[in-house]
């Protein structure tokens, strides 16, 4: 797949269900979800990154890289004036060690105990037999291959998301086909997903919506 096509699958269509938009288009016609920019900065740095890579993880990687940059800069500031201020006839006290955490009391999280399918890009796919709910975090053309879903799943597992996994649509009844589609949960009702999906935005995933999964 070229660089032109992979930008093309990432600005053409929307991150949420995958459905195609307008260059001016605001709003997903299918899901309703407010469409990210196609103009300015953060676009701008989307089309390099599509260029040199051949694929997008997001526009939250510009945020993770200001954060990283900004303390980056305050620890070298805390190492140049800790120097500064050190001197060859000062003493240097050790604090004590730190007594350890104790244990958290509380129940864990319920996990699901079925065989999963097959893993894809690295991560667990969806529960063999079983037809549910889940809460889709993000949605990639699956000619753009499998290194954006790879990641993005890596980052919702490392947010602590439970049972994060990436499915390919076209295995699925109520899926448009065409998409890998990175999940987080299995959940019998859409009620259980909905009260599931405010710690899924909260966790970063701001455009997570909940979906029902069926062969």
């Amino acid at each position: 797949m070229s660089r032109r096509e992979a930008l093309a699958a990432v600005e053409g269509r929307c991150p949420r269900c995958g459905a195609p938009r307008e260059l001016r288009q605001e709003y997903c016609v299918e899901c309703g979800l407010r469409l990210p920019l196609l103009r300015g900065a953060v676009p701008a740095l989307r089309r390099r990154w599509v260029r040199r890579f051949g694929w997008y993880p997001g526009d939250w990687v510009w945020a993770s890289l200001l954060t990283l940059l900004v303390a980056g800069g305050g620890a070298a500031a805390a190492i140049a004036l800790g120097s500064r201020s050190s001197s060859p006839g000062a003493t240097t006290e050790v604090a004590a060690a730190p007594r350890p955490a104790a244990a958290a009391t509380g129940r864990p999280a319920k996990r699901g105990r079925t065989s999963p399918a097959p893993a894809l890009a690295g991560r667990p796919g969806w529960p063999a037999g079983r037809n549910g709910w889940t809460i889709v975090l993000f949605s990639y053309p699956v000619t753009a291959g499998t290194a954006g879903p790879s990641a993005t799943a890596a980052r919702a597992a490392h947010a602590g998301l439970p049972q994060v996994g990436v499915i390919e649509s076209a295995q699925f009844s109520s899926l448009h086909p065409g998409y890998y589609v990175v999940f987080s949960g299995v959940y019998n009702s859409s009620s259980e997903a909905d009260a599931a999906l405010r710690s899924v935005r909260a966790a970063g995933f701001s455009s997570a919506y909940t979906r029902q999964i069926s062969r």
